[in-house]
């Protein structure tokens, strides 16, 4: 992957600023280095390890335009290792609490049906702006709920103009909504990356009050469940996809502005 990738940026150095003007202005992102704490909108916080950057709400509604995804507003912070072979979106809906009562009645098939049907829907907004659609290919791995963490998981394969991409989602249940975690990565490096993306996790928490197990009589309750939050997370335009594929179709300029900062960002630090 890292040597496909080398030779698509050495490919994309042939195209010009002046030819992508609609290009989002990726060096204006305030990022963060690890280690430090990255401040998910007040709402939470998450650990960001040394090696990896951090960007808040704002400049990770210009990342995913950047990524050709449309944005949702809930945008609360991005996470990438240095390499930029994998990224995680956090995005929080402020639905209220969610119940788990459907733990033990998660029908798979049903819900991906629904999924399918809501991409179809998300791709009116892709052709609208003249992106790749989106096709889901099935389960990576069916939904399954921890009762301990009160975490929802599950993966999607999805296929874009013959490219591939994992969608590695997670939902974090909390006393007041849901935050929505998302991991971006190339099908081939799932299996070494989800140690990583487990490892980062493990430094989430909610803040003070708004922890699942807070919730109080008279409090918000969500009018849907865990099916809800799977067909409704992965549906239509919270399909997410990766930077490999749109690196030749044009965006590189604003790739190659981000992976340079990186390159330069941690070269820096290494030297110190």
């Amino acid at each position: 992957m890292k040597n496909r990738t080398a030779t698509l940026i050495a490919f994309g150095l042939m195209f010009s600023v002046a030819a992508h003007p609609q290009t989002p202005n990726l060096e204006e992102v305030k990022w963060q280095q690890g280690p430090s704490i990255g401040n998910l909108s007040g709402t939470a916080e998450v650990r960001v390890p040394a090696g990896y950057v951090f960007a808040g709400a704002n400049d990770t509604r210009v990342l995913m335009e950047a990524m050709q995804n449309p944005t949702s507003g809930n945008e609360m912070g991005f996470i990438a290792p240095a390499g930029l072979d994998w990224f995680v979106v956090f995005e929080f809906d402020d639905v209220g609490y969610v119940r788990d009562d459907e733990k033990n009645s998660l029908d798979a098939d049903a819900m991906l049906e629904s999924i399918k049907k809501g991409t179809e829907a998300g791709n009116k907004e892709r052709r609208r702006r003249g992106w790749p659609l989106m096709t889901i290919l099935g389960w990576e791995r069916t939904p399954r709920y921890n009762e301990t963490t009160h975490n929802l998981e599950w993966a999607i394969r999805g296929e874009s103009e013959g490219y591939l991409v994992i969608n590695y989602n997670t939902r974090l249940l909390g006393r007041g909504g849901v935050m929505r975690v998302t991991l971006v990565t190339d099908p081939t490096t799932l299996s070494p990356t989800l140690p990583k993306f487990k490892n980062l996790l493990a430094g989430f928490d909610f803040k003070q009050g708004q922890k699942y197990a807070e919730f109080r009589q008279g409090d918000k309750v969500a009018k849907y469940g865990l099916t809800a939050l799977v067909v409704g997370g992965a549906s239509a335009v919270a399909v997410k996809t990766g930077m490999f594929k749109w690196i030749w179709k044009g965006l590189v300029v604003g790739f190659l502005a981000l992976a340079a900062f990186l390159k330069s960002l941690f070269s820096r630090k290494k030297s110190q």
